[in-house]
């Protein structure tokens, strides 16, 4: 189970549709990539990196992605979400 940390529950709106990726990596910590579009119509987005037991080792929320859609948002934070999940000091949860 995962263990969604201050980062994840600031930015949920679960009254929004949100598109996501879910993948389960190797050493068996997983990533989470979400986004979705605003009240206003601007393109949000969040990345969550958990360990192999379902604790939140990184966080970060996006509030807007100016000039991207849901789709390349998604595909730019899946990315993210690799390169922070290499590291092997993850940083802390931020917000953008």
């Amino acid at each position: 189970m995962r263990n969604r940390g201050d980062t994840y529950w600031e930015w949920a709106d679960l009254g929004l549709h949100c598109r996501s990726h879910e993948e389960e990596l190797d050493d068996g910590s997983t990533i989470d990539v979400q986004v979705r579009l605003s009240r206003e119509g601007v393109t949000q987005m969040f990345i969550g990196v958990y360990g192999s037991d379902g604790q939140s080792l990184y966080e970060e929320a996006h509030n807007t992605r100016p000039g991207q859609s849901m789709t390349r948002a998604l595909a730019w934070g899946v990315g993210r979400a690799g390169q922070i999940a290499e590291k092997s000091n993850p940083i802390s949860a931020k917000i953008r």
